[in-house]
């Protein structure tokens, strides 16, 4: 039977497979233990359904949990128009049957805050609405059956404490205790939250709802928005059947609908549908509702108390995707079609963790839709070339304790048009154009769901929808053994092994081969000469009479330099903080070539675009398909340039930070004379059609100077024992130049102001209070990764924003923000002892604000020096004493 399905314009497709109609009200009674009189009546509809009004400040597209929090916070900061506009009734599309369960630990410290934030919420917003919630402080429990998924848990119990919340270490026999239903018989251990704990997500719902009616907000149900109305690069109204409402600022709060809604105006928000299975039993005696919520990821499921009942829900490795044609208009509160037979693996690994299962009836099986990301990363922010738009969707089946954190973001963001925090990771503009392919997103989908709870091993990327966006050096680099990562759709080496391996290998948390063959690069880098393919790179080009100007405005470096020089500098916005950091190529009197990394493509070039705007004569185009990127480097590359171009490589004939068009192969290129591994070196930056040549001359070149190709791990731990900053991991838009330890790129003496400098300028001269520290942990056996807590004399001062194994130094190393109220300063540093905690163990750390290797650059320079004399002595010192 053949559906019509609404795809966020006037077009219809046929759908297959239809949903499956419940009395949903019956349901939601059921396992929500909602009176069901309330819910046959439209609730919340007394004063809610009114006249649609010809203009709002701010509107929220969408009813379910999302949006009622956003448009609860939009009033909780004091604006009165808000119009918030649901397709059909209040939470009928993912909220209604979500499963409520509220966890605070994240992969990073914002996303932590966020979550924590909610679950704060969570505890008063009856109190603040006068509306019941159902929250219920019960904790949760992960357990762990393998070594590899305990050290994952002990691993995020140190991050969690990096973040400020209390995640404790159990043994099996504590975890028994505090959850009877469980057998432990080969659990090896399990995390302890008590913080966590449920919800009833539409009470919850309706108790954002209902604050954000005593706020001013008006909601109006059976209210699709069928059109966003733009002009001129700007968001001026929504249209309904009704008419259409002007206005300033939309999110779109959509669910598994924004993909199609934000596609009408050619924006990617990447978003898919996947079924989502839980199960829910018949009463069973004595189960308290204080249960603490159990998950058993390697299991792939979860476990809570609902009503005196079991809800048992999976996350399996292989998906449904489920919606791609379209999603039927009808759609509401409906479940999906069952199929047991792909959740009884799942059903049986629960029965097995818990044997009462097996003597207890099911009273339902439920199959509904939920939205899932390419990544497993919220969806939030601004539109990058539409003013006043936003979004707030792809919350991977975590929407409910995710609901009040992003709420606030989004609503902080539309207020001030800025993030209060550096919330890139769930960044929209992340997003690549290519990412609303509806395929790639389907294909994709089906490992996303797994990934939730499969183990997050370093440097891991999905195996699905690979390919997309390859070098013309792919099939080269796959002959030479390169086991692939994805960035930004991009396929890039991380390390190379032997050709006959597996293409998608993944670290481990362990020294494994992985460590083996990347650290040979690292140290064949630091030695010899190793060639990096990075035309991931993206290239920006901005021409123009007014291009100077404008690039000064937005840099904190003098970018007034001669044609063929090359400046490094932030980008600051107005609160100082680091919008991103790029290399500027002066290419022409009136022409500068941007370089910058592949994820901060869309970002910087929206940046650029939006600046750009009513400041004269100014162009900026999108180059980067042009191009791609060998980077030589190594004490030996200036050799093996000479090999194959016939241009002057000397010190003196081509410094560094020089940008120079050369011959080299049969082509041409564009070298920079620049580093990001401490090493002399160039980046080629070729012609996209005249790539292989070149690339293949310089192999036949280097074969008796022992040439290797290097991967991202490689350059990722070559670039932290050298200092050098990451943006999007040691640098953000909350961090200042200042504080990263870069005052180095502020020219202070242009004679153009630069945006940001307002902030710098009370800053300058002063001992900042968090700072920018190098660690290292010379006697440390467990590998460092990044997030892992950093203690100085018994108190916790900050955490490692980026960290890996320095080959050089023949220890881990890292870098992160270590705070104190009198200042961090070298003295500050010489005066306290420092320890990193992995996995649950504290580590004697040595902390400074140089590099720990080359802190003067000599061999950047071209000038050739001992490696053990380019470590820092208070390294060799401990290193010693081992």
């Amino acid at each position: 039977m053949a559906h019509e399905v609404h795809s966020g314009t006037n077009n219809q497709t046929a759908y297959h497979d239809p949903p499956r109609r419940h009395p949903w009200s019956a349901i939601l009674s059921f396992i929500l233990g909602i009176r069901s009189d309330l819910l046959e009546t439209n609730f919340l509809s007394h004063g809610m359904q009114s006249k649609l009004p010809t203009h709002a400040e701010f509107v929220v597209i969408g009813g379910g949990i999302i949006g009622l929090s956003t448009a609860y916070h939009l009033t909780r900061l004091g604006h009165r128009d808000v119009l918030l506009l649901e397709r059909d009734q209040l939470t009928c599309g993912t909220t209604w049957h979500a499963a409520g369960l509220v966890t605070q630990l994240r992969a990073s410290e914002n996303m932590a805050k966020l979550a924590q934030y909610t679950a704060g919420l969570f505890r008063e917003l009856e109190e603040l609405t006068g509306q019941h919630t159902g929250f219920r402080q019960c904790g949760s429990i992960t357990v762990a059956a393998t070594p590899a998924r305990l050290e994952e848990l002990r691993r995020g119990a140190s991050m969690g404490r990096s973040f400020g919340l209390d995640v404790e270490i159990i043994d099996a026999a504590e975890a028994k205790k505090r959850v009877p239903l469980l057998d432990v018989a080969d659990v090896l251990g399990a995390a302890w939250i008590a913080s966590d704990g449920k919800t009833n997500p539409v009470d919850t719902a309706r108790a954002f709802a209902t604050g954000a009616r005593q706020g001013g907000a008006k909601i109006l149900e059976r209210t699709p928005v069928t059109r966003l109305v733009v002009e001129k690069g700007r968001i001026v109204g929504v249209e309904t059947a009704e008419g259409i409402v002007g206005t300033e600022k939309v999110v779109i709060c959509a669910g598994m609908w924004s993909r199609t809604l934000a596609a009408d105006v050619n924006w990617t928000v990447p978003l898919h549908a996947a079924e989502h299975f839980y199960v829910v039993t018949e009463a069973m005696g004595g189960l308290s509702p204080d249960t603490p919520t159990v998950r058993d990821l390697d299991a792939c499921f979860y476990a809570k108390e609902d009503a005196g009942k079991l809800l048992v829900g999976f996350f399996e490795p292989k998906g449904k995707p489920w919606g791609m044609a379209g999603i039927p208009v009808e759609f509401s509160f409906d479940s999906l079609p069952d199929d047991f037979e792909h959740i009884e693996p799942h059903l049986a690994n629960a029965m097995r963790r818990m044997p009462a299962l097996e003597n207890v009836g099911l009273q339902l099986s439920f199959n509904g839709p939920e939205s899932f990301t390419p990544d497993n990363r919220f969806l939030l922010g601004p539109a990058p070339d539409i003013a006043g738009l936003y979004v707030a969707s792809g919350f991977n089946s975590c929407g409910i304790e995710s609901s009040g954190g992003a709420g606030k973001v989004v609503a902080e963001w539309m207020s001030t048009g800025m993030p209060a925090n550096d919330y890139w990771e769930m960044d929209v503009r992340r997003a690549m154009p290519f990412q609303r392919n509806r395929r790639y997103l389907r294909d994709r989908t089906g490992e996303a769901v797994g990934l939730l709870y499969a183990l997050h091993w370093p440097h891991k990327s999905p195996e699905t929808a690979r390919n997309v966006r390859v070098s013309p050096l792919h099939d080269r680099l796959a002959a030479a053994g390169a086991k692939f990562g994805e960035a930004a759709g991009w396929e890039r080496a991380q390390w190379f092994g032997t050709p006959e391996g597996p293409a998608y290998a993944h670290a481990t948390f362990g020294r494994d081969d992985w460590f083996k063959s990347s650290g040979a690069e690292h140290d064949a880098t630091r030695s010899g000469v190793t060639l990096f393919d990075q035309t991931s790179f993206a290239h920006l080009l901005v021409q123009g009479r007014d291009a100077l100007s404008f690039l000064q405005r937005l840099s904190t470096n003098d970018v007034d330099v001669p044609v063929g020089r090359i400046v490094y500098t932030p980008w600051l916005n107005e609160r100082g903080g680091m919008e991103s950091d790029v290399t500027i190529a002066r290419t022409g009197d009136e022409e500068f070539l941007v370089v910058t990394a592949a994820v901060q493509r869309i970002r910087d070039l929206a940046w650029l675009r939006m600046h750009a705007k009513g400041v004269g004569h100014v162009f900026v185009t999108d180059v980067s398909s042009g191009y791609t990127c060998l980077s030589v480097m190594g004490p030996h590359s200036r050799e093996l340039l000479t090999r194959v171009s016939p241009a002057d490589f000397s010190e003196a004939a081509f410094p560094f930070a020089t940008a120079r068009e050369i011959e080299i192969g049969h082509g041409t290129a564009v070298a920079f004379r620049m580093t990001f591994v401490g090493e002399l070196g160039w980046e080629l930056h070729i012609p996209t059609d005249q790539a292989l040549g070149i690339y293949d001359a310089l192999v036949a070149a280097g074969r008796d100077l022992d040439l290797r190709h290097a991967g991202y791990v490689a350059l990722n731990t070559l670039r932290l024992e050298a200092g050098y900053r990451d943006w999007g991991a040691d640098v953000s838009d909350e961090d200042t130049p200042l504080e990263a330890g870069l005052g180095f790129t502020i020219a202070w003496n242009k004679g153009e102001d630069f945006i940001g400098r307002t902030v710098l300028e009370t800053q300058r001269g002063q001992t900042p209070r968090r700072r920018l520290v190098q660690l290292a942990a010379p006697r440390a056996v467990p590998l460092l990764f990044g997030t892992e807590p950093v203690w100085r004399n018994g108190s916790l001062v900050g955490y490692l924003r980026s960290a890996g194994f320095g080959h050089t130094l023949g220890c881990g190393v890292g870098m992160g923000y270590l705070h104190s109220e009198s200042g961090v300063n070298a003295a500050w540093l010489s005066e306290g002892t420092f320890e990193i905690e992995i996995a649950g163990e504290r580590h004697a750390a040595i902390a400074s604000l140089r590099a720990f290797y080359d802190s003067n650059r000599t061999r950047v320079k071209g000038e050739w020096r001992k490696l053990d004399d380019l470590i820092a002595p208070e390294l060799l010192r401990a290193r010693s004493r081992e």
